[in-house]
């Protein structure tokens, strides 16, 4: 190989060098610094063969090294009149590629009036390659290229009329299908078309392209036809088309939907929901819904799915009852691959778009009872919440829950459904036949024998609440609660075991149950989880797209959780989660002073308390879209959010602010600049001029968000800023809670994100002001592109009174949250770890100063960076081998293997070896693991500081019961 190179370094053409090293080669090889000057003067030269052999591998190549240097070349090949055909379409696709590495070698302004001149280029080759450049350049600055649109129109006109198009380009009948689908496809990079010749010329293309398009036996011909046809329907769509048009897209859809052949179907099924985004066509979708529900039924899964996808993003008001009872009876004869999304679905559907409460709790139940393995604890939380915050509801579902409890056969999820309702509300239906104290709790208790721990412990619950509800007590019944109560004592299952000892104790204690055990209150208003729970299940980026912004247009005339004020505010949609019910394995303590006492509670785990959340009726709420703001009570009260007391005891009076002009609030990431980014991307809040100083250690508190994802970012005397995140592959969902900590508002609050290269932010709107004792919640969406140890900053600055405030704070967007662990066997560990053989790929690097710590204790440091660790690997004890996947935008999901070798007599060394089948990201997260192995952060898990009387009282959990669901 190297002989070969040799001839292009020493100036000799030679087709099989430029072969070998366009095939052996990569873009950081060596070899290719020597060879440039060769291969450019082959590319200035007049020897075409030599100019396309050049331009081949170059294309092939990439690299930024070659972009720099030859791309100017490459230019003045692709606009000279003086190059043959050939040789111009392989410079632009050269240049599209080194576009691609590096898009600085294209300069806007010079490059728009040559790409204006290309544009009327009549070789159709030479423009269909310059088409795919244009894209690539359109698609990143339309504003720049907008003298290039009529072009682009033309070439339509030109190509549907079929106007001086050679035979070669035409394939089935069809004007180079290619360059049609890549012009439509440019045109949709351009926000409007203003002038009005142009755009009537523009829609008179599209209509003969949308009248001449049929479906035809031959099936190379369908698939020519159907990518232009499919194109010129995302473009109608795009540029919003006059309604007449709109339908005419909507009906040449609804014959491909009823035709035989699956593909075509399925491209129609696919095409019509991305309609739904048009408003004004959703009723004339409408029309063909019994078609839509023949596709439900189909035999290919695929067309199965797509046609659930345009049912769900179809449904409203109108038609949902309808389209759930034919969800509901297909549920039965669903194949399994498809009933957990078909479950969740026509949840969310009955959720939305109830006519009335009852028909949604009877939808549920039929769920339940039809797919009982297939619906997710989220859909049975959810309808326990409204009957909760409904009183009209409580009679009416439990009576539903009392009939399903007949049936011989039932699933457990319906156990703990009916359970839970009949333990709140059976007193309703004590005067209804079959509805007795006695006759509840005998039916619930054929099920006993038969269920899981988890739902034992509901039973006991259950039984509890019965017993509570049954005053003064039947001695019968009470004997038979009590001798299961004494039965669970010595269960092995903690959970279960404390349950039946602290109910026997409080059933002893006659009146005092009723006060302990009484009705939950009111959940506060909650948008449920269980949207985001069905985006995360969809796979098409573009039904995705359509189906959540339908979902947006879309609201509910039936379903209100509560009248009642927030407490916490509301998240946005995509992070908030209905409230869960605790885990049976939940640890945590309350005090009850009185029923109508606050609640006060020193774990986290259980924030979500009825009695916490109950808010005060005459409380003023305030809510804003995309920074939700919650007034609360004026009196210091435990706040039940992520930063615990923020709103209550902390709380101090401050001076009144002077009215002061709020600043403009910045909200996008893409408003920084990356040089500013890179400038801040190490910045903490370092030497402020701040009269205002924080009360907490800056660095310790970022270091333990790297290793978790909740918890205090920021805090000084007047606010708290805390953070929640959730990390999905190369996504990351995170929230800011700025709490106001005093009785005077905030103001001038602005926050901006300062993004490194690698990253891409995005920070919703925060208001400018955060009223007294409020907190806002601010969601930041991320997306990795990747790998980078660079970081994130937040400029946050606000003003109290006088005080200005201005803070640099590092977010913990960091390596290892887009890393997942992963356990792999010898077999398949050792024939990747040999493969990647040297660097760049594999690196080694003996690291010195580290602190001091066991193995077990360095496997728990690579487990909190989600490094997975594989015990016996290493035939060496001392060595401790993980592995780990990468996720980023461009790689979705990349292999890295780790060796760490110790020695026991000097645990002050070591040496670790890093591989992955990318070079950067190989570098990376070798000096991300040093760096942890060097400067260990602090513990994240601190005691607690919680005064209250819970902590020392173990006979207090008893109320912890009291007031969560079950």
């Amino acid at each position: 190989m190297a002989e070969l190179i040799m001839l292009l370094m020493m100036g000799i053409p030679n087709s099989v060098g430029y072969i070998v090293t366009s095939c052996l080669l990569n873009e950081n090889h060596d070899f290719l610094r020597v060879v440039i000057n060769a291969v450019r003067n082959d590319i200035i030269g007049r020897n075409e063969t030599f100019q396309c052999l050049a331009l081949t591998m170059v294309g092939n190549i990439g690299g930024k090294e070659f972009a720099e240097s030859l791309a100017p070349d490459v230019q003045r090949l692709l606009i000279s009149s003086s190059c043959r055909p050939l040789v111009r379409k392989k410079a632009a696709l050269c240049l599209l590629r080194l576009y691609r590495k590096n898009p600085d070698v294209v300069n806007i302004d010079g490059w728009s009036d040559c790409m204006s001149q290309l544009l009327d280029e009549r070789d159709l080759g030479v423009l269909t390659s310059v088409m795919s450049l244009f894209v690539a350049l359109v698609s990143n600055n339309n504003e720049a290229y907008r003298n290039c649109l009529p072009k682009c129109v033309k070439i339509l006109e030109r190509l549907a009329r079929n106007q001086d198009i050679p035979q070669e380009y035409t394939y089935y009948g069809i004007p180079s299908p290619w360059l049609q689908v890549k012009t439509t496809k440019a045109l949709q990079y351009f926000p409007t078309v203003e002038d009005p010749n142009t755009r009537r010329a523009l829609f008179e293309v599209l209509q003969r392209i949308l009248m001449g398009t049929d479906v035809v036996k031959n099936v190379n011909k369908n698939n020519a036809s159907h990518a232009v046809l499919f194109e010129a329907l995302a473009l109608v769509m795009h540029l919003d088309a006059e309604k007449e048009m709109m339908s005419q897209c909507v009906a040449l859809l609804g014959k491909f939907i009823a035709v035989r052949e699956p593909n075509i179907r399925y491209l129609g099924l696919e095409n019509m929901t991305r309609m739904l985004l048009i408003t004004d066509v959703q009723d004339i979708i409408k029309r063909h819904q019994t078609q839509i529900l023949t596709s439900l039924k189909d035999p290919d899964i695929s067309i199965r799915r797509r046609a659930l996808d345009l049912l769900y993003g179809m449904c409203d008001v109108t038609n949902a009852k309808d389209i759930v009872e034919e969800l509901l009876q297909y549920l039965s004869t669903a194949d399994f691959a498809m009933r957990e999304e078909l479950a969740l679905k026509a949840a969310i559907l009955a959720e939305k778009f109830a006519p009335d409460l009852s028909w949604y709790v009877d939808v549920i139940l039929q769920l339940i009872d039809k797919a009982g393995d297939f619906v997710s604890d989220d859909i049975w939380y959810r309808v326990v919440q409204f009957v909760t915050n409904n009183e009209d509801l409580q009679p009416y579902a439990a009576a539903k829950a009392r009939e399903y409890l007949d049936k011989p056969a039932l699933h457990e999820t319906m156990v703990k459904v009916s359970a839970y309702i009949l333990g709140e509300y059976s007193h309703l239906l004590a005067r209804r036949p079959g509805c007795r104290p006695k006759e509840i709790f005998a039916i619930i208790n054929e099920k006993l024998p038969t269920v899981s721990k988890p739902t034992v412990a509901i039973l006991l619950s259950t039984y509890a609440k019965i017993m509570m509800h049954t005053q003064p007590p039947y001695p019968e019944l009470q004997e038979q609660i009590w001798a299961i109560f004494r039965k669970y004592e010595s269960y092995i299952d903690v959970e279960i075991q404390q349950r039946a000892v602290e109910y026997f104790v409080l059933s002893r204690k006659g009146a005092a149950l009723v006060d302990v055990l009484a009705e939950m209150p009111k959940f506060p208003e909650r948008q449920s989880a269980l949207l985001k729970k069905a985006e995360d299940a969809e796979v098409d980026t573009a039904d995705q797209s359509a189906i959540k912004l339908r979902s947006q247009q879309q609201t509910s005339n039936a379903l209100v959780v509560t009248d009642q004020q927030h407490v916490n505010g509301s998240i946005l949609g995509n992070q908030l989660g209905l409230v869960k019910m605790p885990s049976q394995k939940m640890v945590g303590v309350a005090l009850l002073c009185s029923r109508s006492c606050k609640w006060s509670f020193c774990d986290e785990s259980i924030k979500n308390c009825g009695y916490m959340q109950e808010a005060s009726t005459h409380n003023q709420g305030l809510t804003k879209e995309n920074g939700a703001v919650s007034k609360v009570d004026p009196e210091p009260t435990p706040s039940a959010d992520l930063l615990g007391d923020l709103l209550g005891p902390l709380a101090m009076e401050g001076p009144p602010a002077a009215p002061v002009s709020g600043e403009k609030n910045m909200i996008s990431a893409l408003e920084a600049t990356p040089d500013a980014a890179g400038a801040l991307a190490l910045a903490t809040v370092g030497d402020q001029s701040n009269s205002v100083q924080p009360i907490v250690n800056i660095a310790e508190r970022f270091h333990a968000l790297c290793l978790q994802d909740s918890g205090v970012l920021y805090e000084d005397p007047y606010i708290q800023i805390g953070i929640k995140a959730e990390w999905r592959a190369h996504h990351g969902h995170l929230v800011l809670f700025l709490g106001n900590k005093n009785t005077s508002p905030l103001l001038s609050v602005r926050a901006l994100i300062l993004p490194p290269s690698h990253l891409k932010m995005e920070l919703s709107l925060v208001p400018e002001t955060i009223p007294p004792r409020a907190q806002v919640q601010c969601l930041l969406e991320v997306v990795n592109l990747r790998a980078s140890r660079d970081v994130a900053v937040l400029d946050f600055l606000y003003k109290f009174g006088t005080a200005v405030v201005s803070v640099k704070l590092q977010l913990p967007a960091v390596l290892n949250k887009f890393l997942r662990p992963i356990s792999v066997s010898a077999e398949e560990f050792f024939p990747q770890w040999n493969s990647l053989s040297g660097p760049p790929l594999k690196l080694q690097e003996v690291v010195r100063g580290v602190k001091p710590m066991s193995l077990l204790e360095m496997a728990n440091l690579f487990a909190s960076l989600h490094l997975g660790v594989i015990p016996g690997l290493d035939t060496n004890p001392n060595n401790l081998v993980s592995c780990t996947g990468f996720y980023s935008e461009g790689t979705r999901a990349m292999l890295c293997l780790i060796r760490v070798e110790t020695d026991p007599s000097d645990r002050t060394q070591l040496r670790i070896t890093i591989a992955s089948g990318d070079p950067t990201l190989t570098f990376e997260l070798k000096e991300f693991i040093k760096e942890h192995l060097v400067n260990i952060p602090m513990s994240t898990h601190a005691p607690c500081s919680c005064s209250c009387p819970c902590c020392s009282s173990i006979t207090a959990t008893i109320t912890y019961y009291a007031c969560r669901i079950y």
